[in-house]
């Protein structure tokens, strides 16, 4: 008829004599209908209505709806089948938009962070995503069709009820949840969260659609954030830092032991305790601990103990809460969350306070602490470096350090010796900080005098390597040549390497004998300046709190100038 044709752009002349795989496709739908045609028309004298795929005579394809009648002789022998087509191509297109309409929106919700989840009017569940069973910690399958308030606590209901019902009767098109509210996991573990309530008509009946976010994960992943955050802040100034833990200078034997020693334990996640007097390089030991353990590519998180003021000491190592004291005005993040995964190291450990002292064991023995103003437990994952220039035995026995803690923390001692007992590697030194410095300063010094190294080697270095450098910096400045020039001035002369016995009271030791007569010419210098610019600190490259704690151990007063 004239329909044929009209769907297949074919003329009815040419539509006679072809047969129906000339003007069908191969798609897997005709494949299908073709072998139906075989079977139930054609074997078995069934009528059957099938849908294909056609493509018409310019090309383009179209979709048909075939009603197939068996056509018999007069003895009943099937010889043909009759055909009655109807275009159905734009309901076809209609149902597959809507197919992938479902299919987009699916993979929306499949692949939503936050669960959601779909109820009808009594509120059994019809539909949860993958983070919804992931909150709540239960599959889909054993979900569906059970009441949606099972998950939420009784407060957590009613107001689910209501909001529900002021959707339904129209007092609201969507609503959100109240503050303070909790979900249920369904282990019973109970959580906050926020979420909001929308309804939409499906086929004729009422689908409502939850939202929720959990705050504990949020907040989570908010601190994680602030954690990276402050993380890559502190590594982009550790960068800025000239770090050279493998340069190590030195060939002495009593050296070479303690960098045997870092090699055994940097590969052990124990904690290590570095002693050695005001210079010697403790810090330059931790990185290389560090920088040679599994934990390298995390940070190695420094905090100076004496550097910080005592009443914010517990702050800065454990973070606060916002409100937790006046000015805190927000949350921060302490050094032990942000080394988590890396290396903490502890400068001057000897200075902290009693009650730091305390909550230090606790992080060691637990790996576990709470932020100042808070009562959320932090766990962390560090690698504890401690490092003094005290005697902490003695503390512990003057009762100043806790000797728990002491034990905890001297796992792996190991003691860096004074530059005076290893005066080899005064040489090899001095080149490397006069290449350091004559490049950074632009100087051309070529040469150190013999008479110059020698009186260098002669010095007694109560302050150490630290003031070797120091000393030498200075040198570089004022020598314009290609010599190195270090001027009488740059030496006190009051600190020989071997002072004589009556240079301190009776009872004090050989070592602190030393370190005090050098603390007296420097006081004397700076006229009893402690602080600023040009106090003795300064010079003796110390913080003042520890120097005051140095003179105070020493007998240092200011009555000795005046004796003198």
């Amino acid at each position: 008829n004239a329909r044929g044709p009209e769907i297949t752009g074919y003329t009815d002349e040419e539509l006679r004599g072809m047969r129906a795989l000339d003007f069908h496709t191969d798609a897997p739908e005709n494949r299908e209908a073709f072998a139906r045609l075989e079977r139930e028309v054609f074997q078995e004298g069934r009528d059957l209505v099938a849908e294909v795929e056609g493509r018409r005579k310019d090309g383009s394809l179209y979709w048909a709806r075939v009603s197939l009648s068996p056509l018999r002789d007069e003895q009943g022998h099937i010889t043909g089948a009759r055909s009655i087509a109807q275009d159905v191509t734009e309901l076809h297109q209609a149902q597959q938009a809507v197919r992938e309409s479902e299919a987009r929106l699916s993979a929306i919700i499949e692949s939503a962070l936050d669960p959601i989840i779909v109820t009808d009017q009594e509120g059994r569940i019809v539909l949860l995503n993958p983070a919804a069973e992931r909150v709540f910690r239960c599959t889909a399958a054993d979900m569906i069709g059970t009441p949606v308030m099972r998950l939420g606590t009784p407060a957590a209901a009613r107001s689910l009820a209501q909001a529900m019902e002021d959707i339904r009767t129209g007092r609201k098109t969507f609503s959100f949840s109240e503050p303070g509210l909790k979900s249920r996991r369904l282990d019973g573990e109970e959580f906050e969260f926020e979420g909001a309530l929308s309804c939409a008509q499906v086929g004729g009946r009422p689908l409502y659609t939850i939202y929720l976010r959990d705050l504990g994960e949020r907040r989570r992943l908010e601190a994680e954030q602030q954690r990276l955050q402050l993380q890559s802040a502190y590594l982009q100034e550790e960068i800025k830092a000239v770090h050279n833990f493998e340069e190590i200078v030195g060939r002495s034997a009593v050296l070479q032991r303690v960098l045997s020693q870092v090699d055994l334990v940097a590969a052990t996640d124990s904690s290590v305790l570095i002693s050695g007097e005001t210079g010697t390089g403790k810090e330059l030991v931790a990185r290389a601990i560090h920088a040679r353990s599994a934990r390298r590519d995390r940070p190695l998180v420094k905090v100076n103990c004496s550097a910080l003021p005592s009443g914010l000491v517990e702050s800065e190592l454990f973070g606060h809460e916002k409100g937790a004291f006046t000015g805190a005005t927000e949350r921060r993040t302490g050094r032990f969350e942000l080394a988590h995964g890396g290396t903490i190291f502890l400068d001057e450990v000897g200075e902290l306070p009693p009650e730091t002292q305390a909550k230090l064991l606790r992080v060691l023995q637990e790996r576990e602490f709470e932020r100042v103003g808070g009562s959320q437990t932090v766990r962390v994952d560090v690698r504890v470096i401690a490092a003094t220039n005290r005697d902490l035995p003695t503390a512990v026995a003057d009762g100043t350090f806790r000797q728990d803690l002491y034990y905890r923390l001297n796992v792996f001692p190991v003691t860096l010796p004074p530059l005076r007992e290893r005066p080899e590697d005064i040489p090899p030194l001095v080149h490397y900080f006069v290449a350091r410095y004559r490049a950074k300063i632009g100087r051309k010094i070529s040469r150190v005098p013999q008479e110059t190294m020698a009186r260098l080697g002669t010095y007694a270095w109560p302050g150490n390597v630290r003031e070797l450098e120091n000393v030498i910096e200075r040198a570089v400045i004022l020598s314009p040549g290609a010599d190195l020039e270090v001027p009488p001035e740059l030496l006190p002369a009051s600190v020989p390497a071997a002072p004589p016995r009556s240079a301190a009271p009776a009872g004090t030791a050989p070592l602190e004998r030393v370190e005090r007569d050098h603390i007296l010419s420097v006081l004397k210098r700076t006229n009893w300046r402690v602080d600023g610019p040009h106090g003795a600190a300064r010079l003796l490259d110390m913080h003042p709190s520890t120097l005051r704690s140095r003179m105070q151990k020493l007998g240092i007063r200011r009555s000795e100038e005046q004796a003198s």
